[in-house]
């Protein structure tokens, strides 16, 4: 071997200093441990075991100590969650162990958190509504017919839609018509409109999630100005924003009703909100309906402050005079 300046590493691994000396005894420590490498050399490190002084000072009564040493970890879990160490837990086992007065939780402490199980829920069952004998009900007047829905039933043509809106006019019987997701448009809305102006019996109409734009919603509400039995009506969640003119519009004609007692519309705007809110507060106020225990007949009840708010003037109280007099 040659020696060179500075330290060189040989194929050998020995190392060769600037003085000229080779560290024999490291390379013969490397080659005889190449030569058997399964040999053990020195003493494995064996770790000390550390004791927390606070678990060294607790003691727990012997009855405790069998109960904690033959738990299981589906126990222990549920003890941690009474004692409040959330920490130890994943969230759903702390509230169903709280919630559950038996033992939820069959992984223990050291589970692996897992997204929530949902149940399944069932698609609802198609409208077994028969349309067209429905539609022959109504015209004959059927009088076990009392409210129509024909909710989800998207093939029914617009003419048959039409046809039950006629067929409505001069029926006494139907007191609620639901016609949500049929894919109505404005000539049913027209059609609905002409009967609301003759009907005389139908208490709640709902034409929700259908094509009708502000036209028709236009059309419906101004035909409440010549109805006065139709209590509730629902158009929400049509195929385009109705917007603000058309909501005003619709606020205005509600101020003027007087018998609407419902209307399923989310206003976009605040203005129009609040008046529709307050034109169906003073509706229902107005209009107080108490129910006869006897024969059970209608009778509307009218506070003086309400009568003054309704028609706007002053009345004046009889009783008031006689304590006068």
């Amino acid at each position: 071997m040659s020696a060179g300046s500075g330290r060189n590493r040989m194929r050998c691994h020995s190392f060769i200093l600037s003085g000229g000396l080779l560290l024999v005894e490291q390379t013969l420590s490397y080659c005889f441990r190449g030569c058997y490498p399964d040999r053990e050399y020195g003493k494995a490190f064996v770790p000390k075991k550390r004791v927390d002084p606070m678990i060294e000072s607790v003691t727990l009564e012997p009855e405790l100590e069998e109960a904690l040493a033959s738990a299981s970890d589906a126990e222990l879990c549920d003890i941690a969650a009474i004692l409040g160490m959330h920490t130890l837990m994943s969230n759903q086992q702390y509230y169903e162990a709280l919630a559950s007065s038996t033992i939820v939780n069959k992984q223990g402490l050291n589970s692996v958190i897992q997204c929530t199980q949902y149940k399944p829920v069932p698609d609802e069952e198609p409208n077994s509504t028969d349309v067209e004998e429905t539609l022959l009900r109504i015209k004959r007047n059927d009088p076990d017919l009392v409210e129509v829905n024909l909710n989800n039933i998207r093939n029914i043509p617009i003419k048959t839609l039409k046809a039950y809106a006629e067929a409505l006019m001069k029926n006494t019987v139907v007191e609620r018509f639901s016609i949500v997701g049929t894919r109505s448009n404005d000539p049913v809305a027209f059609a609905l409109a002409e009967m609301l102006n003759v009907n005389t019996t139908l208490k709640s109409l709902n034409v929700e999630s259908n094509f009708i734009t502000g036209t028709g919603i236009l059309a419906l509400i101004e035909s409440l100005q010549r109805n006065t039995t139709l209590q509730e009506l629902k158009i929400d969640n049509q195929s385009q924003p109705l917007g603000n003119k058309v909501e005003m519009e619709i606020a205005s004609m509600l101020e003027k009703n007087t018998t609407l007692l419902k209307f399923g519309y989310h206003f976009t705007q605040q203005g129009p909100r609040l008046r529709g809110s307050n034109a169906m507060m003073n509706n229902n106020d107005l209009a107080r309906v108490v129910r006869s225990e006897s024969d059970g007949s209608f009778t509307l009840t009218l506070s003086v402050p309400e009568l003054e708010r309704a028609f706007g003037k002053k009345f004046k109280s009889k009783t008031n005079k006689k304590e006068k007099a």
